[in-house]
């Protein structure tokens, strides 16, 4: 094995799959890049990494709601043009093109052309750690869309798609929650 410089390990583990996460400050909406995610449990209880060097995070602390919407690879290159730019000097919706949808429970909009999206209510922020915790209240999923192959981030400017995916579900039976 060869040695890797301490400051690159989280490269070997950077979470996936790569979001936009959506936020209205009540006046407009506005979307993060963000590749930094984590699922807490089985139920919809989710942390995103953000912080106040992001335009979106006032909105966030404030309103205390956002979505989670969940890009696949057709959108590599939005998302990271969205990560790449600010909304305090662009509309990020109307610069890339992405349709709005109404939410149910929050304010902030789901985004169309993502194969899923999530909304969710801030549960607790741990600024030590930029750590935003996320309940989700209602989920959405578009199986229509052509592509389905999820995004995720190495953290390194390079990124890998989803593959073929592995059924163990049967020898896993006795791990996962009822109707999985």
């Amino acid at each position: 094995m060869e040695n890797l410089p301490l400051a690159k390990a989280f490269t070997l583990i950077e979470p996936g799959p790569v979001v936009l996460v959506t936020t209205h400050d009540g006046h407009k909406d506005n979307v993060m890049t963000i590749t930094w995610t984590m699922v807490l449990d089985f139920g919809a209880s989710f942390a995103i990494t953000t912080g106040p060097w992001n335009h979106s995070y006032a909105a966030l602390k404030k309103t205390k709601e956002c979505v989670i919407a969940i890009p696949a690879a057709d959108l590599l290159d939005t998302a990271v043009g969205i990560g790449t730019c600010s909304g305090r000097e662009v509309d990020k919706f109307e610069r890339f093109g992405l349709a709005r949808v109404q939410a149910q429970h929050v304010r902030a909009p789901l985004i169309a052309q993502c194969v899923a999206n999530i909304e969710c209510q801030v549960v607790e922020i741990i600024e030590r750690h930029n750590i935003v915790i996320l309940q989700g209240l209602a989920a959405y999923v578009d199986g229509t869309h052509k592509e389905q192959r999820l995004i995720h981030a190495i953290g390194d400017g390079t990124f890998t798609v989803d593959g073929r995916r592995l059924g163990r579900k049967e020898m896993m039976r006795s791990k996962l929650p009822d109707g999985l």
